[in-house]
């Protein structure tokens, strides 16, 4: 059975990859300006040091979101920010207008213990999923900037997003 003969009641669970090759060339853009000590280009969006960029690979277009999943081992935050349709990374550098809102946005405090529960904004989580089941009817692959920050690491952290397939 392949995923598109699946019923309704299916669950489609995606996990967040990075894109190391993007990264990496965000980072070169970075190295760059400052070697050359040109300034960003007007708008655009820089990688930031705890930043890396991930994908999320779409096998069908057509979802409704269900459920995040995810996991910090240790204390510290993360944000997840979703990259408009509109960008080409190949061909065009990141602009702070292709960023959308709301980001989803985890943590766990550094008081906590490290089994309790992270905390999440859960009406942004839910809305940004929402978001990212829509942008999927359009796009076969999301991009993201994943932040690291307050200790966490992308070592620790695992992130993976619930789709029902529509039928």
């Amino acid at each position: 059975m392949t995923d598109m003969d699946k019923s309704s009641s299916e669950k489609l669970v995606l996990e967040f990859k990075e894109d190391t090759a993007l990264t990496e060339m965000m980072r070169r853009r970075v190295s760059s300006l400052q070697k050359t000590g040109q300034k960003r280009q007007d708008g655009e969006r820089l990688l930031l040091p705890f930043e890396a960029v991930h994908r999320l690979d779409f096998p069908v277009q057509e979802l409704n979101f269900s459920r995040w999943y995810f996991s910090l081992l240790g204390h510290g935050r993360v944000t997840i920010t979703g990259i408009s349709q509109h960008w080409t990374p190949d061909l065009t550098n990141l602009m702070t207008r292709q960023l959308l809102e709301p980001i989803g946005t985890f943590w766990r405090n550094a008081e906590d213990p490290e089994e309790s529960p992270l905390k999440c904004l859960e009406a942004d989580m839910q809305e940004f999923g929402e978001r990212i089941a829509e942008l999927a009817k359009v796009r076969k692959v999301m991009y993201f900037l994943i932040a690291f920050k307050d200790g966490s690491t992308a070592a620790n952290l695992s992130c993976t997003i619930e789709f029902i397939p529509e039928k």
